[in-house]
């Protein structure tokens, strides 16, 4: 199938080489654009640059199957792009000292987009540029639903920084006082002045309580110094 008459999108030509180069720098960048404007660690270049290297792996692998016939692998290439990638994504990923992790979404970003660079290097345009339009709607427009959905989960991490660790019975005891039922508990030292202590728990709440409603109520508590949801 051909968009343009008279030309096929599917072999190698200059023409073709071309478009599908800039079609990965064109997704790449949509995708890319959305993680940059969010100051995410891999940004509008970032994304780019894995999609066209992407692209550019696949053209490379037709261009050997095309010329030097079947004793070329089709598909070697793309695998190891995709490892790689993997390695990537791992350094987008931060592991904070309030046991919080960041990048995850980047980092499947970035694999997301090494996909598509593949698809578009062989010339699959239909399923990159569907994949591109369903990716930057999961991170552009679906934050706000994840966000309403999680204001009502039952689920609740809290790094609670206290002035003391004598505050942390009377911390618990307000909790339980709440009606909400604590599951696990974490000291830290981390981010924390000498005489103060750090938690990070996980409490399931009552149908009658609100994520923010919670926070509101602990944050207020003369003896939290800090408290953050996980």
């Amino acid at each position: 199938m051909s968009f343009l008459p008279n030309v096929d999108l599917h072999t190698l030509s200059l023409f073709t080489v071309l478009l599908r180069l800039i079609l990965a720098v064109v997704l790449g960048g949509i995708i890319g654009l959305e993680r940059g404007a969010n100051k995410h660690p891999a940004g509008f270049r970032t994304h780019i640059l894995v999609c066209v290297g992407a692209a550019l792996a696949m053209l490379t692998n037709q261009y050997m199957y095309d010329y030097f016939g079947n004793i070329s692998d089709p598909g070697r290439l793309g695998a190891q792009v995709i490892t790689g990638v993997g390695f990537l994504g791992v350094g987008t990923i931060l592991v904070t000292g309030r046991y919080k992790i960041k990048g995850l979404t980047t980092a499947a970003g970035l694999w997301a987009s090494a996909c598509i660079g593949l698809a578009i290097g062989i010339g699959f345009y239909s399923g990159a540029i569907a994949a591109a339009v369903l990716v930057f709607t999961s991170l552009a427009l679906l934050p706000k639903l994840e966000a309403a959905f999680y204001q009502h989960s039952r689920t609740l991490g809290l790094y609670v920084e206290l002035d003391s660790i004598k505050s942390y019975k009377p911390f618990t005891a307000k909790i339980r006082e709440m009606g909400i039922a604590v599951m696990e508990t974490h000291f830290d030292k981390a981010g924390v002045s000498p005489d103060g202590s750090a938690i990070s728990i996980f409490v399931r709440l009552p149908k009658k309580f609100l994520v923010k409603d919670v926070i509101d109520e602990l944050t207020g508590l003369p003896y939290v110094m800090f408290i953050e949801e996980l």
